[in-house]
């Protein structure tokens, strides 16, 4: 028997006729980093808003810590911390006086609220401003502050909703940093996100999720065996004749349609033989299409949801709901 932190079993939620989730299903063992890795719009935030006990789900049931999220609240509530895409700190207060309120509203005696405001500031590198006006911080330090504030009460499930959207790449490892360490610790950790890189970091398992449901799961190598083989691709020099070279590649991959990208001019393409790459040098060159780079590499997380859900990961999705 697996040890689950969280138990989400046909969770469905609707907005009016938007529906967000459509019969989730999602398990995470204690002490592991769970990712949820999906384009805007497929049901993330909705999730991690309904596991928070902010909103309720149309139908199904979740738990955390055996906790049911609609009908035990108070003690989900008291078992998880949460931070979000949006820094939910107070401006007007310092970044100490931000954390120890939080430590007084989780019931900290005010000894208690301040020892851990201080080590908290110190945790996440933020002992020198803490006698700063948070308006004073930059995006990565509010970022920072607010997962602190959501770990005072030392909650033993954490919850991530994108944390790291909008952030500079060096804010982004200092965060990537503090979520690890967490994870060290015994934490368990729900992260939610649409940077590939971060899920395939981060993670120890991997759950794609599109139009409202889980698409595939597994740890990070196991999404990455399910295309097989290695993945072709192909950079023209025209970008404009993508369909005609898509079209002369088609037969040598395992996918029926090559995808291609106009943006960068590339078409790529899922192979079982590595060999395939010389005939689609000889394929391109008999059709007149000039070749400005090729590679065969390890497929990535991108590959993955592209061969399940027909578009990228990191690309809003058509139908993207109004939470």
């Amino acid at each position: 028997m697996r040890d689950l932190a969280v138990e989400v079993e046909h969770v469905e939620k609707s907005f009016g006729e938007v529906t967000a989730l459509a019969g989730l299903d999602l398990a995470v063992e204690t002490g592991t980093i769970v990712g949820l890795l999906g384009p805007n719009g497929a049901g993330k935030t909705t999730l991690v808003r309904i596991l928070a006990t902010l909103i309720e789900p149309t139908a199904g049931w979740a738990r955390i810590l055996g906790h049911d999220v609609k009908t035990d609240q108070l003690a989900v509530r008291r078992r998880i911390g949460l931070a979000g895409q949006f820094a939910a700190v107070d401006n007007e207060l310092t970044g100490f006086e931000n954390l120890e309120m939080v430590g007084r509203l989780s019931r900290l005696t005010p000894a208690d609220a301040r020892e851990r405001a201080t080590e908290a500031l110190e945790r996440f590198g933020l002992t020198d401003a803490a006698g700063r006006r948070v308006s004073t911080y930059s995006g990565g330090m509010r970022r920072r502050l607010d997962l602190a504030a959501g770990l005072i009460g030392r909650p033993p499930v954490v919850l991530l909703d994108e944390p790291t959207t909008g952030l500079d790449p060096r804010s982004r490892q200092e965060l990537w940093a503090s979520i690890e360490e967490l994870r060290r610790e015994g934490t368990t950790v729900l992260l939610t996100t649409q940077y590939l890189d971060e899920a395939d970091r981060l993670a120890q398992r991997i759950g794609l999720i599109d139009h409202g449901r889980i698409a595939a799961e597994g740890t990070p190598a196991e999404l990455k065996a399910t295309i097989g083989g290695r993945v072709l691709s192909v950079h023209l020099a025209d970008p404009h004749e993508l369909d005609r070279a898509a079209a002369a590649l088609a037969a040598l991959g395992a996918d029926d349609h090559p995808r291609t990208d106009d943006a960068t001019g590339e078409v790529r393409l899922a192979v079982a033989d590595p060999e395939v790459t010389a005939e689609a040098v000889r394929r391109l060159d008999a059709g007149g299409l000039q070749i400005a780079a090729i590679e065969l590499h390890q497929p990535s997380l991108d590959d993955v949801f592209l061969a399940l859900t027909g578009r990228p990961a990191e690309e809003p999705a058509a139908e993207e709901a109004r939470e």
